[in-house]
């Protein structure tokens, strides 16, 4: 009996992979994945304000990130709008999310954490693309981007460049 028990406990992970491929299959897995990832955290309208709007999840948001030398920097709108992906193929968000790089080429704001997502297994990456294609189309055109020299039209976070032990300011 205590076999069978644990055998049926080693099978169990197997068995609920399988029920969930079934019941979402890949647009459940791109869901999850996309959750696991955080992208809600900084592509949801609200979420910076401690008030995310649910109602246009990854809909972009409008607090941005200013990183010294470079500019501010506004989380888009992953959504299937023209305001967000709709002109991105899902081999386009592929390579944004592992490489860092849109599809005209430039990089991405260096806040995107795609140095953590670049390993993705492809069959992720394809289920995550998949998913983002699909979201209902919600228009929201995020500001920005901005140049260290422009003066952003909407609010922002600073990220603090590290600094060397010794240059630390005294308490």
């Amino acid at each position: 009996m205590k076999a069978t028990w644990m055998m049926m406990a080693g099978l169990a992970p197997v068995l609920l992979s399988g029920i969930a491929q079934a019941a979402g299959g890949e647009a459940g897995r791109g869901e999850y994945l996309s959750r696991i990832m955080d992208c809600g955290g900084c592509h949801t309208p609200g979420v910076f304000l401690g008030q995310p709007d649910h109602a246009r999840y990854l809909a972009g948001s409008e607090v941005g990130f200013m990183v010294p030398g470079l500019g501010v920097f506004y989380p888009p709108n992953l959504t299937s709008d023209e305001t967000g992906l709709a002109g991105w193929s899902e081999d386009d968000i592929i390579r944004a999310v592992r490489e860092g790089v849109r599809p005209d080429g430039r990089e991405l704001a260096p806040v995107m954490p795609w140095h953590a997502y670049a390993a993705l297994n492809d069959e992720d990456a394809a289920a995550l693309a998949g998913y983002l294609k699909n979201l209902p189309p919600i228009a929201n055109k995020v500001p920005g981007p901005f140049g260290p020299d422009e003066a952003a039209t909407s609010p922002y976070l600073t990220v603090v460049m590290p600094q060397a032990a010794g240059d630390q300011p005294k308490n």
